[in-house]
């Protein structure tokens, strides 16, 4: 995670409390990570638990992302980082003319 995207985070917890993350499979927004207060977005089998960010303030976010997608992206190394311009979904970043995105490189071979 960048810090630009740990600072609207931190942001965005005192707006709408504990957080987490799903990586959208290319509906609403394409592939952005969306972000929700937390248990609003259900998630299902066909989801899977990337991992969860401790935040500095110990809090946890957890970061979801569809099976699908996943078999897509398991070689490749993300980092959770915000731009300045405002996505098409449902993610709570929306109205502060902000957007997540996933920057993505391979995993070396090692």
């Amino acid at each position: 995670m960048t810090q630009a995207a740990l600072d609207l985070i931190g942001s965005l917890q005192q707006v709408h409390g504990p957080l987490m993350f799903h990586q959208s499979g290319g509906c609403c927004d394409g592939s952005s990570p969306m972000c929700f207060p937390a248990g609003d977005f259900k998630t299902g089998g066909a989801d899977i638990l990337l991992g969860t960010f401790v935040l500095p303030d110990g809090t946890e976010l957890p970061f979801w992302m569809s099976r699908e997608q996943f078999d897509y992206w398991k070689h490749t190394h993300l980092t959770l980082d915000v731009v300045d311009g405002r996505g098409s979904g449902f993610s709570v970043e929306a109205p502060e003319g902000k957007r997540f995105l996933i920057r993505s490189r391979l995993m070396d071979a090692q």
